[in-house]
């Protein structure tokens, strides 16, 4: 049975990772991180980092800014040599004090984030997000009758026919909103009335901002901070939307959507 090692990760303000293993350097072995599958995606992808000496009897494994990873949940394993099996690792301390007000930083295109996190199980794991743009959910005010949310585009800029656009998942219901855009063009604000979402048989409905009026929808989440899971540490009240219940939330990805549910 292989014994427990204990990871430590350190993110630097430029987006690169330091991984730090209580144990020397071993020749040929390396630090991988592997995508966990998903739906469609037979292959995973990984990313093999090399393990150099520090000087202080730990080894040392950096990824760097580039190139991004691919948007998804990216677990740690140590090889220690070519054959041998991979190890997944447990996580240590977290040092993520750089990426706290990651958000007033204006970030170009394509928007590239990763959160070293501590998985349910213990182990490390690496939440990545890769989009051409974004928009950062700042200030959300849920109100009785209505939620007012404050976001900050990135990768691209509000033209003057952008609009705030709520889809029903799985549905073709639609809601359109006009924002209210802030001189430079990328921070803005809009208004859910929670009425507007309750009058038909839709529970989701997921947000995006359309920049202009032939451009591609960009989500409204909040992923440019610390946090690499939101769902159940961020959670809002449910007001009355006439019979039912409105709230805002965010997804297991960090996306801002509204539930709607029954009264009682």
């Amino acid at each position: 049975m292989n014994a427990v090692i204990r990871v430590t990760c350190v993110a630097d303000a430029d987006g690169g990772l330091t991984f730090g293993l209580p144990l020397p350097a071993p020749d040929s072995a390396h630090l991988l991180l592997k995508a966990r599958p998903r739906k469609g995606v037979p292959d995973p992808a990984a990313r093999r980092l090399p393990l150099e000496a520090s000087g202080d009897g730990r080894a040392l494994a950096v990824l760097e800014p580039l190139p991004a990873l691919e948007e998804g949940r990216w677990d740690a394993f140590l090889v220690p040599g070519p054959d041998a099996e991979p190890q997944q690792l447990t996580s240590g301390p977290l040092d993520l004090r750089v990426l706290v007000d990651g958000a007033r930083v204006d970030r170009p295109s394509p928007v590239a984030v990763r959160i070293p996190y501590r998985a349910l199980d213990g182990f490390l794991a690496v939440r990545a997000w890769l989009r051409p743009a974004h928009a950062e959910a700042g200030a959300i005010e849920a109100g009785d009758t209505a939620t007012t949310v404050t976001a900050r585009l990135h990768g691209t800029e509000l033209g003057e026919d952008a609009v705030v656009r709520l889809r029903g998942r799985r549905s073709r219901e639609e809601r359109t909103l006009s924002p209210s855009a802030d001189p430079d063009g990328r921070g803005f604000r809009f208004t859910v009335d929670h009425a507007d979402l309750t009058g038909v048989d839709v529970r989701y409905w997921d947000v995006h901002v359309l920049p202009a009026a032939d451009a591609a929808p960009v989500r409204v989440g909040r992923v440019l901070d610390d946090v690499a899971n939101r769902k159940h540490s961020f959670v809002y009240a449910a007001a009355p939307g006439g019979d039912r219940l409105v709230r805002p939330y965010y997804t297991v990805d960090n996306d801002l959507s509204f539930e709607v549910t029954d009264l009682g």
